[in-house]
């Protein structure tokens, strides 16, 4: 029998998009106001929400685990940088959990599969087929209780 299929968005879900926000200057602020996912390099900056990594390792042992991830179409250093932040935080060689595992794209609704960890209703999640897990929400606040909800499945 194979394995269910699922998909972890990455800004706010595996990455901590507010905790680059502390390294960037004033001026960046300002200049970016609105649209910081435009910072030059701002997802390079960011730590991985708490307990994302150590989920994401377990829950690879029981599902067809892919990071399904969109970047701001106005910064191509972020396409860069979220394949750089993975290979940082699972590794880079053929053992990482996340080998080969990053699809970038501005439609999730064309990836096939059973479960989408996701905190927002934007870039195809709306119409994506399987089952939406709405990360920070008052059902899946934390890692802790997504972790357990997968598993039980």
């Amino acid at each position: 029998m194979s394995r269910k299929r699922l998909y972890i968005d990455m800004d706010n879900v595996l990455v901590d998009f507010e905790s680059s926000f502390s390294q960037l200057s004033e001026d960046t602020f300002t200049e970016y106001e609105g649209r910081l996912d435009e910072v030059p390099g701002i997802f390079s900056l960011m730590e991985p929400m708490a307990g994302a990594i150590e989920s994401f390792t377990r829950l690879s042992k029981v599902y067809d685990i892919y990071i399904l991830s969109t970047s701001p179409w106005h910064n191509p250093s972020a396409w860069i940088d979220k394949l750089l932040w993975v290979q940082k935080h699972f590794g880079a060689d053929e053992s990482s959990v996340a080998y080969k595992r990053l699809i970038l794209s501005h439609h999730k609704n064309l990836n096939e599969g059973d479960f989408l960890v996701d905190d927002r209703l934007k870039n195809g999640v709306e119409g994506f087929k399987g089952e939406h897990i709405h990360f920070l929400t008052d059902d899946f606040p934390t890692w802790k209780e997504v972790e357990s909800y997968l598993t039980s499945k």
